[in-house]
Order: C-alpha cells, then sequence, then structure tokens
C-alpha cells in the first residue's frame, strides 16, 4: 500500500471532514451535519451564507506563508496517475478558509509555519520552500511519526499531525478527493425481496401478482395501481 492509499484508509475509518478537522482540538465541536433552519432547511442559512462570503473576501495567511502551506500539502498527498496533487484540489484554499472561520487554528498553523523555516534553516541553511525535495522529505520524517520523534521537535510533531488532517480533510471533501475515494453517492440496486428460507420460518409467502409487479427486473419500473379496496390490479 502506497503513501495515498493509506492516508485513504486513514480518512475512510475517521468519519472524515468533522473528526479530522477538529482532531488536535478536542474540546472544539464541530457539527457532522448542519442544523435545519426554516430559511434554509438542507443547505447553509442566509446568514452562513453572509459569513462565508465574509471569511473569503479576508486573507490571513501572507503569499509566502500560502506557498509553504502549498509545498507541504502536496508533500503530504502528491499527485498520482489519476489524480492530481492536494494542490489541485484547492486544499491550500480550504486551510486559508477553515483557520479563518476556526480561529484557534491560527496560531498553531502560523507558528508551525515558522517552525518548519526554522528547523530547514537550521539543517540545511535554507528554508523550507526553498529547500530541495529530498530535504523537505528528510524534515518531515523527523516529525511525521509521533511515537518515535524526538521529544525536543514536539512542536513540529504537532504542527504536523495537524496539517496532515487539514490536508485530508480538504482534499476528500473536494469533487477530486470524492471521486478518487470512488463514491457514487446513492444509487438504485436491484433487490430480491425476503429470501425463501425466511419466508418459510415465518410461515409466509409472496403474493405471485406481487412477485411479478416488484420482482420481475423486468417490469420493476411500471408503475402499480390497486383498486378501492386496495387490491393490486396490474
Amino acid at each position: 500500500m502506497d503513501r495515498r492509499d493509506s492516508l485513504k484508509s486513514l480518512l475512510v475509518g475517521s468519519l472524515a471532514g468533522g473528526l479530522l478537522v477538529n482532531g488536535c482540538a478536542p474540546e472544539v465541536k464541530v457539527p457532522l451535519v448542519e442544523e435545519k433552519s426554516e430559511a434554509s432547511p438542507y443547505g447553509r442559512t442566509e446568514k452562513e451564507k453572509i459569513q462565508d462570503e465574509k471569511l473569503r473576501s479576508e486573507q490571513f495567511f501572507s503569499v509566502g506563508e500560502l506557498t509553504t502551506l502549498a509545498v507541504l500539502c502536496d508533500l503530504i498527498l502528491p499527485a498520482n496517475d489519476e489524480f492530481g496533487s492536494a494542490t489541485d484540489a484547492g486544499v491550500p484554499q480550504f486551510i486559508e478558509f477553515m483557520a479563518k472561520d476556526l480561529p484557534q487554528h491560527q496560531l498553531p498553523i502560523r507558528g508551525g509555519l515558522m517552525w518548519l523555516d526554522n528547523r530547514s534553516n537550521k539543517l540545511f541553511n535554507l528554508d523550507f520552500q526553498s529547500s530541495t525535495d529530498s530535504q523537505q522529505k528528510q524534515l518531515l520524517d523527523e516529525i511525521a511519526y509521533p511515537n518515535t520523534a524526538s521529544l525536543d521537535l514536539r512542536q513540529g510533531v504537532k504542527f504536523f499531525s495537524l496539517m496532515r488532517n487539514l490536508t485530508l480533510t480538504g482534499y476528500y471533501t473536494s469533487e477530486m478527493g470524492i471521486k478518487d475515494l470512488g463514491y457514487k453517492g446513492n444509487t438504485p440496486n436491484v433487490w430480491d425481496g425476503v429470501p425463501e428460507d425466511v419466508l418459510n420460518e415465518h410461515g409466509m409467502q409472496y403474493d405471485e401478482k406481487w412477485l411479478k409487479k416488484c420482482m420481475d427486473t423486468e417490469t420493476r419500473n411500471e408503475i402499480a395501481s390497486w383498486d378501492d379496496d386496495g387490491n393490486l390490479i396490474s
């Protein structure tokens, strides 16, 4: 299993969006389902839409910080033969939005980016985005495995865990990421009814008319009709 498949398995086993975004801040509650309202029963309320537009009009990270974020996100989740990288799916923009929407992420992310540059300068005399691909991976290997990382790197470990969670959440909730997961949504299938042994166990059986009308794959799309007494006509 390659790194990308491993990350996909991590997300599928973690209830996706809400858990991953909130994984490093358990005291903060992020609802997995949007609350209904009279204004918008199933989507964003008007108040939420206004708030979203306000956040999109603002900018928190500098151009340099966003560039470093893009490099880091693509190292966490690179492109493969079928799908693009994290930046191709707009993950840096997603993280920018989340930092504004959930301000508790601002200091950990900005401080983590500074830590990343400081560590890179210490190791290679270059900031993180200016170092080579192999140097960047060498640095990340130091902080990607919490159980084996040095204690003096714990700030970097915590930052990388947060970034990995945000990158996964941003990617696998994007159109590209959903296609990568192979999620097809609700699709019709074929149901052949209750198994015969279960029917026999309960002393029940299907009416032949119902079987022909509802279990026949060739006629299942026809609309049934009943008489006034509730009997099936056709």
